[in-house]
């Protein structure tokens, strides 16, 4: 019997910002249900508060990245 239920939650999306350039330009990287799970993208400043908005983003904060960094650690030290 199948389980209908999805692997993960498609509603929830993430931006986490790499750089922004001086050029205007913003890198991210972009994932859909899992954070660890990413593309890497590059947008013009109007078109990634677009694209933000059009997705309803969570934009991933320090420390979200300090407890991905403690989930890494624990993953290749344990």
């Amino acid at each position: 019997m199948q389980d209908p239920r999805p692997l993960f939650d498609r509603t929830e999306r993430f931006v986490r910002i790499t750089a922004q350039r001086n050029d205007g330009y913003v890198e991210f990287d972009f994932s859909v249900g899992d954070a660890d799970l990413a593309v890497e993208l590059i947008m013009s400043r109007t078109m990634f508060d677009r694209f933000c908005q059009v997705n309803a983003v969570r934009t991933l904060t320090q420390t979200d990245e300090q407890i991905d960094l403690t989930r890494e650690r624990w993953r290749f030290e344990g």
